[in-house]
């Protein structure tokens, strides 16, 4: 993503309550409506939830799996009202990191996943490949994007608080969708999660 965007360092943004979305699976898949979004992108990545929390600095990938309680299969949204998406990192912060929605599918314990780094995952648009990856795309390893998250928070005098849901960063590059298509992401260990643009 960052290669696609020409951003060469993370950010973040605010998950708010209406951007969220449960894929209830295996059919039909989430419907969002398309007219929401300006140039509508998809991501998939490992949503973490987490059950304590995390305040910066010096927070590890250890901490981060120690205070999460689950993970979940995601499709991030992420959109842009910069034409072209010819952006800068500046334009990423000032526009919630690009983040504009998340359809997450069924959470399952930490205890009972892979390793997320070695978790891969398969992005089809309409039922054809377009990507594939896994979490060691994500900083080498997803839980790493979260401590960093953690981290930087702390500079603003701020954490990651329990029940807080998380997304670490994308696996594979993110595709531009449309009204009348549907993304799906397969993760190895955790299942499918989908959406449909209506």
């Amino acid at each position: 993503m960052r290669r696609l965007l020409g951003v060469d360092e993370p950010d973040f943004g605010h998950l708010l309550d209406d951007m969220v979305h449960r894929d209830a699976g295996p059919f039909p898949a989430a419907c969002v409506p398309a007219a929401r979004y300006c140039l509508p992108r998809v991501e998939p990545e490992i949503c973490f939830r987490l059950a304590r929390p995390l305040r910066g600095p010096d927070i590890t990938v250890e901490d981060v799996l120690h205070a999460t309680d689950a993970v979940a299969p995601a499709l991030e949204i992420v959109d842009s009202r910069i034409r072209d998406w010819k952006i800068t990192l500046v334009d990423t912060v000032a526009d919630n990191a690009s983040s504009a929605g998340l359809v997450h599918g069924p959470w399952t314990p930490l205890a009972d996943v892979p390793d997320l780094a070695a978790v891969t995952t398969e992005l089809l648009v309409d039922g054809e490949p377009v990507a594939s990856g896994s979490g060691r795309e994500v900083l080498g390893h997803p839980a790493a994007a979260v401590a960093w998250l953690a981290n930087t928070l702390a500079t603003f005098g701020t954490a990651l608080e329990p029940g807080q849901v998380v997304l670490p960063g994308a696996m594979t590059t993110a595709p531009s969708v449309r009204a009348g298509q549907r993304a799906e992401a397969r993760f190895g260990g955790l299942g499918p999660v989908s959406v449909t643009f209506v």
